[in-house]
């Protein structure tokens, strides 16, 4: 289950926020990852605004990536708004790259 979750990590690790040039895990998008039943990935997750322009494609790029890991077989995926994203949510390593 914990070689799953970071499989799962490194996979959402290569989608960044098109407006900020860090990845979604890092700047604190990701709010739980959870493994069931060995195969089954669930994922809470939120944007930086409502109105972010990625709203759409975000998450399923998202679940996308995930569904591409073998033993995966499915992922449900959640986009949740509390609590809201702030800059605090960031990694150490998100705030240096962006010098916050």
């Amino acid at each position: 289950m914990k070689e799953l979750k970071e499989k799962v990590i490194l996979e959402i690790k290569k989608i960044y926020d098109p407006e900020i040039p860090v990845n979604i895990y890092e700047l604190g998008l990701i709010y739980k990852i959870e493994i069931e039943d060995l195969k089954k990935v669930k994922i809470e997750m939120t944007l930086t605004s409502p109105n972010c322009p990625v709203a759409e494609s975000l998450p399923k790029m998202v679940k996308d990536n995930i569904l591409k890991i073998e033993e995966v077989s499915d992922v449900e995926l959640k986009l949740v708004w509390n609590p809201p994203w702030t800059k605090d949510m960031m990694s150490e390593a998100a705030k240096l790259e962006l010098n916050l």
